[in-house]
């Protein structure tokens, strides 16, 4: 089968993916020389006196709220209000993975490794602030999580690109067949299916 410019420019943002990451990689190392910590089994541990200079720099609770707008602490239930229907999409993604995954043969998604929420543990900022932080990392990993399951299934049930593009489609997009081609969805369902299930052998 011969490459059209699409697979070509598919190669180029799979190399540019991994200089991509390789420079996070190089960024958070940084991050972690210039800051003084290192992460031992998961979790992250300053050097001795950092934490005594990150107290030094919070910011008190009575500071802070009474520096805080009133509209913002008013619009906080909304905000707060989506906790309930995010923990019961969180269950239900649980529920079903370990029912569907496992029936159609697909690899589970580690919770684990989208859920990653340490920003808390960070001396210089004040109880609301690392209620925030975990607020906020817990919803955007959550989505990350659910579009990671969302994905998988698209692939193993339909695998088809649609007419117009969205403005971030998903990494497994490029991979389906063209929208309006019915031989090529016939032909490569199951291949694109198996591929799946293969992932991280």
């Amino acid at each position: 089968m011969q490459n059209t410019p699409f697979d070509d420019a598919l190669r180029q943002l799979r190399l540019l993916q991994r200089e991509f990451d390789a420079e996070l990689d190089r960024i958070l190392a940084e991050g972690q020389r210039r800051f003084r910590y290192t992460v031992q089994r998961g979790r992250v541990v300053f050097e001795q006196g950092m934490r005594s200079l990150h107290l030094q720099q919070r910011t008190g609770l009575w500071r802070y709220l009474r520096s805080t707008p009133l509209a913002f602490i008013l619009t906080a239930p909304v905000i707060y209000g989506l906790a309930v229907p995010m923990v019961l999409l969180d269950l239900a993604l649980m529920g079903f993975q370990q029912i569907c995954f496992r029936v159609y043969g697909i690899p589970l998604v580690r919770r684990r490794d989208y859920l990653v929420i340490d920003r808390h543990r960070l001396s210089y900022l004040n109880q609301i602030e690392k209620l925030n932080c975990v607020y906020c990392a817990y919803a955007n990993q959550l989505l990350e999580y659910a579009r990671e399951i969302a994905s998988r299934t698209e692939q193993f049930w339909c695998p088809i690109k649609h007419a117009r593009r969205s403005p971030d489609a998903h990494q497994r997009t490029p991979y389906f067949v063209d929208y309006g081609d019915a031989e090529a969805y016939t032909n490569e369902l199951e291949s694109l299916r198996d591929s799946l299930k293969t992932e991280g052998d």
